[in-house]
């Protein structure tokens, strides 16, 4: 969740999340990028990847909170929850969520 250099901010240059992205397919991960602040035709043109602005329920293996949007922490934890399957990993990247609500935080 999130592909933006900071929150609330659309810039996506210098984004270190790409790093996360790019990482995950390396081990051939499938990742969905979502982030409302980010514009999907610039992060096409400049990472070639495809971003949305609103992620399916129940369909991931793992939620990884990269960037700290005010959307998602209005979200909060069930409703991100909700996004994984029954058995997922909710790992904090950026400190969005309650430490006891999520299974990793750096």
């Amino acid at each position: 969740m999130g592909l933006t250099f900071k929150e609330n901010c659309p810039d996506i240059r210098n984004t270190k999340v790409i790093d996360i992205v790019d990482e995950l397919k390396a081990y051939e991960v499938d990742v969905d990028i979502i982030d409302p602040w980010c514009d999907p035709l610039e992060a096409a043109n400049e990472y070639g990847l495809v971003v949305s602005k609103a992620a399916e329920e129940g369909v991931y293996d793992a939620v990884l909170v990269a960037v700290a949007h005010d959307e998602f922490k209005e979200m909060g934890v069930k409703a991100i929850r909700k996004l994984g399957r029954p058995k997922h990993i909710l790992y904090d990247l950026k400190y969005v969520l309650p430490k006891d609500d999520v299974d990793i935080r750096l």
